[in-house]
């Protein structure tokens, strides 16, 4: 059977089997459904399947032809703690859960490429099918590496995909080095002496000790960062007092801290704290920093990415009108922990073009939903990788 009528057959069936998963998302580390639905459709298309990496994770594995070279093809699985607004019949039915961030559409995908390449077997080597739980903030890639993921499916590059809101239809990028930034987390407990907002002279404010901090933070981008590295500083909680006439004893901030080097990161870390001792002496408060690493940069070696390149081309030309290879586009300051993966395998992580979305909503809103048009393109996408990387004897 010819590629596009295999894919033709298999795509309104992958689409039917993203919204049944977008309909039941589930947390981070908690995907048994959808790690059950993934293991029978892999075992079903003759594929052999491997459970328990990371409680939840799935990896099948699929060989084919003479070849002792292999790769991985990796998709996230969880959904996020969000309330959907959507009214469309495959919303979410568990409360408090979302996927807002494509990864029902991810794995749907992934299957269906894992479907197709079984029963074609064009290529030579083995092809690990990598469903990653908890890539929102819980850093499940991580995990399955220090399980021993690359230990037991040993493999020399790794792949991953993610749909891209504000993407045309029909692209797919693919960036070079750095495309995903590293995300820190940061959380900053002031402490000064409580008392009647009408005396603050018999008092040591803690929220005016907080405000100069959140303004102090900002010259860790304006003036302690080379103006050509990217980096943010954000303040996104400030939590303090409950009463109009009363200073209170403590304020509570919190934020991220995003750049794409991992000596940046010191160099970041070091300045918040440095500015956190400068306010503790000049507003006679007590500072406790709590400062968490989080997911490290996503970088794209120079020889996977060379290879998404030509197959997103092969890809392209054949797929949407006005679809269009994208090598030029600036970084993303969000984070991903496919950076786990890559740091250990050399890797390419590309987007896909998920068009304008509902309402041109971006990703992580409640009103987002993965646009069913673009599955073709990802199905040929990873089934052309994996005949490019693995070519048949």
């Amino acid at each position: 059977m010819y590629l596009n009528e295999l894919i033709d057959e298999l795509q309104p069936r992958i689409a039917a089997l993203r919204r049944d998963l977008h309909a039941h998302p589930e947390l981070a580390f908690q995907e048994q459904r959808t790690s059950d639905i993934v293991a029978a459709h892999l075992a079903a298309a003759g594929i052999e399947v491997h459970r328990g990496l990371a409680r939840t994770g799935v990896v099948g594995v699929l060989k084919a032809g003479s070849s002792n070279r292999a790769i991985g093809l990796r998709a996230d699985m969880d959904a996020l703690p969000l309330d959907e607004a959507n009214g469309f019949p495959h919303r979410s039915r568990n409360a408090g859960r979302m996927h807002a961030c494509g990864h029902d559409g991810h794995t749907a995908m992934l299957l269906g490429a894992a479907e197709a390449l079984a029963r074609t077997r064009d290529f030579s080597g083995t092809v690990y099918f990598i469903f990653q739980p908890a890539e929102e903030h819980e850093g499940g890639g991580r995990v399955m590496v220090e399980e021993g993921l690359f230990e037991r499916f040993p493999m020399q590059m790794v792949f991953g995909l993610h749909n891209w809101p504000g993407l045309p239809v029909g692209s797919i990028a693919v960036l070079e080095g750095p495309v995903m930034a590293a995300a820190d987390r940061f959380e900053i407990e002031i402490c000064g002496r409580g008392g009647h907002a009408a005396m603050p002279h018999l008092a040591v404010d803690t929220v005016a000790a907080g405000a100069a901090l959140v303004q102090a933070l900002q010259t860790l981008v304006s003036r302690d960062s080379d103006p050509q590295d990217a980096v943010v500083v954000s303040v996104t909680r400030f939590n303090a007092g409950h009463a109009d006439n009363v200073l209170p004893e403590k304020a509570v901030l919190g934020g991220t801290v995003r750049c794409f080097r991992p000596e940046l990161q010191d160099a970041l870390e070091a300045g918040l704290r440095r500015i956190c001792h400068g306010i503790e002496a000049t507003y006679r408060v007590s500072i406790v920093v709590r400062y968490e690493r989080g997911y490290p940069p996503t970088v794209n070696a120079e020889e996977p990415t060379f290879i998404c390149r030509e197959v997103a081309r092969q890809v392209v030309a054949q797929g949407e009108p006005g679809g269009e290879v994208l090598g030029q586009l600036k970084p993303s300051m969000g984070a991903e922990d496919f950076a786990y993966l890559s740091s250990v395998v050399p890797g390419c992580y590309a987007w896909l073009g998920n068009g304008p979305g509902v309402g041109g909503c971006m990703l992580h809103s409640p009103h987002y939903d993965f646009n069913d048009g673009i599955i073709a393109g990802g199905l040929r996408y990873w089934i052309r990788l994996v005949e490019r990387v693995l070519p048949k004897d």
